[in-house]
């Protein structure tokens, strides 16, 4: 069909080889239904060492701790503590996790606010918690006396910063201490001399902005310099996440979509989503309000490129020296703490088209059993088209050339959309066939999963593929990163 416009995903060779094998993915479906999430443990070993190339490249010692909240995948934390990265832990659950899945407390981070239970467990095993407020610092320093318990290693959470140079606020965060009250938070620090530790400094912002980050981390740096003038030794600053991914396989696909859906929006061209929505967009009097609401997804300079791009920039409360140049002068540790780039290409979620329904001139329907809770691109803003894989590749009825669908879930709501944009499809879609999701371990797979109207919450496999480039598969839970009984992983 004219005027198809396609959002092709980026797709690692790994995921390639897993969508080439589309009777074995069928199988998985069959047996054990639809939707069905499945992790790629052997991906993230690989992004670590992404992350760790970047490092090494700025003679920078430290370490990646992946934020549990991306996944709660057993199989792919499993794998993580084989590459020697830590783990980001936001919760009482999450603690426990990670601490079954075999890291040592030393390689786990606990941050985000803290219930009375959580600091409990992460005090008594001796992780190192990111405190959030002075009153997170009190209620840790109260326990600790009150049980006798060892000093635990402490990193302050700021926020607040402002640029050295031209005037440059990061945005309003409701996570942290704000920097200008960095005076009565190390006051207290020091009054809890017998129960805390402090080694370092950190920060959280939701921005894609490098250029706010930098101030942040150059607000860390001036900060640590402080705590040194007061006797304090820390020793590490950490940066938080939001490397981003690239999810899109083509910049001009991108470009293309975002343009004609503006001038859908004004009314100049037909609709490209479900009741006209506009992500943001609005018409107003022949002019285009409002902001668009959308992951940038397409995103070269993302994941470790992103971080490599942060270190590079110039300080400028330190005469314009690198980042990275002012880290490793005072023998600084990083910490980062990426949830999706490390999982970038993790996992997939596959859903199983279960009716197909001409609309007369309109778009086809396309009914999945899935929903969109279960497929939370949209949720999370991120536009990507599925790979269609049909029951019966090859057979003539596929071979219709492109069709325009939208994707529906399986609940008897309105809002239920799998995505709320027109989907173009190589080919239609049949009842049997498969749609494969890619790229949504980070977020997308079960961060919003639930069990409405008793549908099931998608089971999670992991797969891998053995010695012989043959793949296999296991459920999440009975993953562990050893060789099994016949050697087939």
């Amino acid at each position: 069909m004219s005027g198809a416009l396609y959002l092709e995903p980026r797709v690692s060779p790994r995921v390639s080889s897993l969508l080439g094998s589309s009777g074995f993915l069928h199988t998985l479906a069959d047996a054990l239904g639809s939707p069905l999430g499945l992790v790629l443990p052997d991906q993230i070993g690989e992004n670590v060492e992404r992350f760790r190339s970047v490092y090494s490249k700025h003679h920078l010692s430290g370490r990646t701790f992946l934020a549990h909240k991306a996944n709660r995948s057993s199989a792919l934390l499993r794998r993580l503590v084989t590459t020697g990265a830590g783990v980001d832990v936001a919760s009482l659950g999450e603690l426990q996790h990670a601490l079954g899945c075999g890291f040592a407390p030393a390689l786990i981070m606990a941050t985000g606010p803290k219930d009375p239970e959580f600091l409990w467990l992460a005090a008594r095993t001796g992780v190192t918690v990111s405190l959030d407020s002075a009153v997170e610092l009190d209620q840790l320093a109260a326990l600790v006396r009150a049980q006798r318990l060892p000093r635990v290693r402490v990193l302050l959470r700021l926020s607040g910063f402002e640029s050295a140079g031209v005037k440059m606020l990061t945005r309003r965060s409701r996570f942290g201490a704000p920097i200008r009250e960095l005076d009565a938070v190390l006051k207290t620090v020091e009054r809890y001399g017998d129960a805390v530790e402090l080694t370092g400094v950190a920060y959280h912002l939701d921005t894609t902005s490098p250029a706010e980050k930098a101030v942040a981390l150059e607000g860390c740096l001036v900060a640590l310099e402080e705590c040194r003038t007061r006797g304090l030794a820390p020793r590490a600053v950490d940066i938080g996440g939001g490397f981003g991914v690239n999810y899109l396989a083509h910049a001009t696909q991108w470009e293309q979509y975002t343009t004609e859906l503006a001038n859908a929006v004004l009314g100049s061209r037909p609709p490209l989503t479900w009741g006209g929505h506009g992500y943001g967009l609005r018409e107003d009097g022949g002019t285009l309000r409002g902001t668009l609401g959308l992951y940038p997804a397409y995103r070269p300079v993302a994941g470790e490129r992103y971080l490599d791009d942060l270190l590079s920039r110039p300080a400028l409360a330190f005469s314009g020296r690198k980042l990275a140049t002012l880290l490793l002068e005072h023998l600084y540790d990083l910490y980062a703490e990426p949830g999706r780039a490390l999982l970038d290409q993790c996992g997939l979620t596959l859903a199983k088209v279960v009716e197909t329904r001409d609309t007369g001139a309109g778009p086809l329907w396309v009914r999945l059993a899935a929903t969109a809770d279960d497929i939370g691109l949209e949720e999370h803003g991120v536009l990507m088209d599925p790979v269609l894989l049909p029951r019966a590749p090859g057979v003539a009825d596929h071979d219709t050339g492109p069709v325009a669908a939208h994707l529906f879930g399986s609940l008897c709501l309105e809002s239920d959309l799998i995505t709320r944009r027109i989907v173009f499809l190589p080919n239609r879609p049949a009842p049997g066939d498969l749609m494969a999701f890619v790229n949504t371990a980070a977020y997308c797979m079960d961060f919003h999963a639930t069990h409405a109207q008793r549908q099931p919450v998608a089971r999670k496999v992991a797969a891998w593929q053995d010695g012989d480039g043959e793949w296999r598969w296991c459920l999440d839970e009975q993953y562990w990163p050893i060789t099994p009984p016949g050697g087939q992983q």
